[in-house]
């Protein structure tokens, strides 16, 4: 995996995945941006609700849940001191669908939690407390 971090002015960068995709990334009026792109600190946590999210619906798919649609809210802390870093993330699944049991969605939570996902685990390694949650949203059948 290969990506390019290319400055473009003042706070502001643009970066470019391997696969060829770009984000802009910048930082606040206060250090020098212009607040027209995401924080790196916030495509930190991005990543890792967009890794655990594919990891649950991939898993919510293979189990045959009728799941109609699954975000993830992301709540972190970081150290008052420097290095900022992350000390506590929280990620609250919810999923709506049709008919979901519950026992398959904490079940790919957990899966994802403890198995597939990359950047949640690695956060845990580097000794971030990460605490995930669900919430099931059941729709109408229409």
């Amino acid at each position: 995996m290969k990506a390019t971090v290319k400055w473009l002015d003042n706070a502001m960068f643009v970066g470019e995945s391997g696969s060829g995709h770009s984000v802009v990334m910048d930082g606040p009026e206060s250090a020098g941006g212009r607040n027209m792109g995401v924080r790196p600190m916030e495509m930190l946590l991005l990543g890792m609700g967009g890794c655990s999210t594919f990891d649950v619906i991939s898993i919510l798919k293979k189990s045959r849940q009728q799941v109609v649609d699954c975000r993830v809210e992301l709540e972190a802390e970081r150290a008052d001191a420097v290095p900022s870093v992350f000390t506590r993330i929280n990620m609250k699944f919810v999923v709506s669908g049709h008919k979901l049991k519950e026992a398959q969605v904490k079940r790919a939570v957990s899966l994802s939690a403890e198995k597939y996902c990359s950047a949640s685990i690695m956060m845990e390694a580097a000794g971030v407390e990460v605490s995930h949650s669900y919430e099931i949203v059941e729709l109408d059948a229409e």
